[in-house]
């Protein structure tokens, strides 16, 4: 179980999620994310008539572990997934040109532990190629005016063990651009981790989003408290 929150300058988003672990060969998860857009329709409201002043979306996923191990494997783990985003009310999507108030993403990933990689301390690497249609990862909508199919895109993290219980790093993530009402950016951020045992982790993160549905330069926190059992 996770619960989590962003801030960034025009915008917060709450997330709840859940999944189920089979033998580490099979994930399935659901979540809920809440988007506060005050800000956006205020900006948008003269020339749409908005009155809506959140998103929900929905997601469901699954990814099975195809190949490999993240400690061991000279090529590490290997994992294949699909997600399938819902937007709940698709009025300020749609507005703003999204084809679409559902989709599905298919990505593969890998994951490898390099052991002693950094002044003799661990290193977490993990690179995703992504087919998405989501517009702000399926917050407003899918496909647009200037690209209605799939993108492939990229994501990629790193991360640097300082103790066994304590991790900080970064990640970036590419976004396909299909809305010709506002460029949509990379993200990126700064992290850190803390497993206060193996049932309880803290994340929090500094983050620098870009510029979203034309409010420009969202930076901000986050927090994640996640519970496993």
């Amino acid at each position: 179980m996770a619960l989590s929150r962003a801030e960034v300058d025009d915008y917060s988003l709450s997330v709840t999620g859940a999944g189920l672990n089979w033998n580490n060969r099979l994930e399935i998860t659901v979540a809920r994310q809440t988007l506060d857009l005050d800000s956006l329709v205020f900006t948008l409201k003269d020339g749409f008539g908005l009155e809506q002043d959140e998103l929900n979306q929905d997601i469901f996923g699954a990814k099975v572990r195809l190949a490999g191990d993240v400690l061991y494997s000279p090529w590490g783990q290997w994992s294949a997934g699909v997600q399938y985003k819902r937007q709940r009310d698709f009025t300020v999507p749609s507005a703003i040109g999204a084809r679409d108030d559902s989709g599905t993403d298919v990505y593969v990933s890998g994951s490898k532990l390099f052991f002693a990689a950094v002044k003799e301390r661990n290193l977490l690497v993990n690179l995703t190629a992504r087919a998405t249609r989501a517009n702000q990862g399926g917050l407003l909508g899918f496909g647009g005016d200037r690209e209605s199919e799939r993108s492939l895109v990229m994501e990629g993290s790193l991360g640097l063990f300082l103790t066994p219980r304590w991790v900080v790093g970064m990640e970036y993530r590419q976004k396909p651009d299909n809305l010709g009402f506002a460029e949509e950016d990379a993200w990126q951020d700064l992290f850190t981790a803390v497993f206060i045992d193996k049932h309880v982790s803290l994340t929090g993160a500094w983050l620098d989003l870009g510029d979203i549905a034309g409010l420009d330069n969202q930076r901000g926190g986050y927090l994640s408290l996640q519970l496993a059992f």
